[in-house]
């Protein structure tokens, strides 16, 4: 069941669309303005976002602006503007589609399934692109990792992390982050096999294991990929 975030200053129109899109089979969590919505879309983590642009204490914007450093969600916009500038602005902080005001039910549902088919779609087509950084090549289609054009033996637990690693590069990760992300794949452990999972693959992908050059650790607080 998808979480789907409604944001308005308006309760009727919360309650409104909150009511139709429950009836349609998705889980509905609400917010009056930007700050709440953030507080409720950090617990939440909605899978799409109907946002409003003019509300008080903080509008759409910006919480496009603030939300969008945090998490990948596509955002709907709800607006009653129509200035053409607007809905570019919004647009270009991160905005998927927009629907204005007022806006029928059946409509707007058609949009919320339309971006989500989209936003899935375009996950799972990056999820199995090839992943290249300096002599390193990553096929997950194929679970092929190579070094300078040899093939290297990982283990499934070295191959999800080494993926995980590439595809943030020079993005800092706790232990408990990276064993958050790699649990319900085939890693297993607790936060201190991370330490020895990176050992091990720093002797296959270094040149110099006690030097690394692709898994860096970013002291007191983990590791990153530091290679773009």
């Amino acid at each position: 069941m998808k979480t789907i975030l409604v944001v308005d200053d308006t309760d009727s129109l919360r309650i409104m669309v909150k009511k139709y899109l429950a009836g349609e089979g998705f889980r509905v969590v609400t917010a009056k303005n930007g700050r709440e919505a953030l507080f409720v879309a950090r617990d939440e983590k909605p899978d799409l976002i109907l946002l409003d642009l003019m509300m008080p204490e903080m509008d759409g914007y910006d919480f496009m602006r603030t939300y969008g450093r945090e998490a990948e969600t596509p955002v709907i916009l709800l607006t009653a503007k129509i200035e053409e500038s607007d809905k570019v602005l919004g647009l270009e902080l991160g905005a998927d589609d927009y629907v204005t005001k007022p806006f029928g039910m059946r409509e707007l549902t058609a949009r919320v399934r339309a971006v989500l088919r989209r936003f899935e779609k375009a996950q799972s087509n990056a999820q199995n692109a090839v992943l290249r950084a300096g002599k390193i090549m990553l096929d997950p289609d194929a679970y092929l990792c190579q070094l300078d054009g040899q093939t290297v033996n990982l283990t499934p637990s070295e191959f999800e992390l080494l993926k995980v690693l590439m595809r943030n590069p020079g993005r800092a990760f706790s232990r408990a982050d990276l064993l958050d992300m790699l649990q319900g794949t085939s890693f297993e452990g607790y936060e201190r096999t991370i330490d020895v999972h990176v050992r091990n693959l720093r002797t296959k992908i270094e040149e110099d294991a006690s030097n690394p050059e692709y898994i860096e650790t970013v002291y007191g607080i983990g590791y990153r990929f530091g290679r773009v």
